[in-house]
């Protein structure tokens, strides 16, 4: 058996030990590796390369991908498909493991549906892909994010500020709500939890007159603009405010132990799934533990937040 890989859409802390675990999983049972550069573009330009115990070597500690990664919207015309499919073909390539997010698993159940296993990992920071407890680097993101919001709830209480931070999650607000509990965040505010203006003014003014000394609100991304969420707190509650967009920062970095522990845990058991002739699933974790279900169970069941974390955000009275 021939097993290729590719890392495609957003780069998560993790890909590469995720990577690794697959191509020395597959050479320990004699198989060949392929890795395939910058994902579903690669695998349509032919960007693909046989890989050894030496391609993977001191990547399990690194932050992004060696494999470079690629958003190729045209992946979902079949006449681009076809060119990625005879690409595998004509290096006898059988099988297929994807690291990425939701578009990655569609992209992946298209290619199994042609006739390539595939098995999807999640790979994404968001922790949005609803089958899985926890995706490959979404903990190391947190950690990114918490380590910013401490170091800015020392300037804030310094100088007797409102900072009102964007945290990334695109839909999904796991990052926020998280870092949020882990932070002491005063205000957390996401897609689940719904966004009132006029609400969280009436919050912040009424903490600046029991004298609270500051606060942090944390916002996920594609809520509302944060900056001028801060230029209304300080206009409308006594605090002077300041906004802080994280961005791509949480993306970078070394991947946790966790993240280092669940990838390289996914990426064995991918190869194992394809050792067995099984195609067309994706990897869950519930915490370290790893299972599978099918990809297209996979990309129907609805984000369900885990309301209990909710509980636990500050609530100011």
């Amino acid at each position: 058996m021939k097993i290729g890989v590719l890392t495609s859409g957003g780069d998560a802390p993790g890909m590469n030990a995720a990577v690794r675990a697959v191509v020395r999983t597959a050479l320990h049972y004699g198989m060949d590796a392929y890795g395939i550069y910058d994902g579903y573009k690669g695998l349509v330009e032919g960007k693909i390369k046989k890989l050894d115990h030496n391609d993977v070597g001191q990547i399990l500690n690194r932050g992004g991908t060696i494999l470079g990664s690629s958003r190729l919207k045209e992946f979902k015309e079949k006449y681009v498909r076809e060119i990625a499919v005879n690409n595998l073909k004509e290096l006898g390539i059988d099988a297929l493991v994807v690291i990425g997010g939701d578009g990655t698993y569609r992209g992946a159940q298209a290619l199994t549906d042609m006739g390539i296993n595939c098995i999807a990992l999640p790979g994404t920071i968001d922790n949005d892909i609803a089958s899985t407890e926890y995706s490959i680097g979404f903990f190391t993101a947190l950690d990114t994010a918490i380590g910013a919001i401490d170091k800015l709830r020392d300037t804030s209480f310094s100088h007797q500020r409102c900072t009102v931070v964007e945290v990334m999650g695109r839909d999904c607000g796991d990052l926020s709500v998280y870092s949020g509990i882990a932070c002491g965040a005063e205000i957390v505010i996401t897609k689940e939890t719904g966004f009132n203006r006029e609400d969280i003014l009436k919050q912040v003014s009424h903490a600046n007159a029991v004298g609270k000394r500051h606060l942090i609100i944390v916002v996920a991304e594609n809520i509302t603009n944060v900056f001028d969420l801060a230029k209304d707190v300080e206009a409308n509650s006594g605090y002077e405010a300041r906004a802080t967009v994280l961005g791509h920062i949480q993306r970078g970095g070394n991947p946790s132990a966790f993240d280092r522990i669940l990838a390289s845990k996914m990426g064995s058991y991918a190869v194992e799934l394809l050792r067995i002739g099984l195609g067309g699933q994706a990897v869950i974790s519930k915490g370290l533990n790893v299972d599978h279900c099918n990809i297209l169970d996979a990309l129907s069941q609805s984000r369900n937040q885990v309301t209990d974390l909710y509980s636990y955000l500050p609530k100011l009275n």
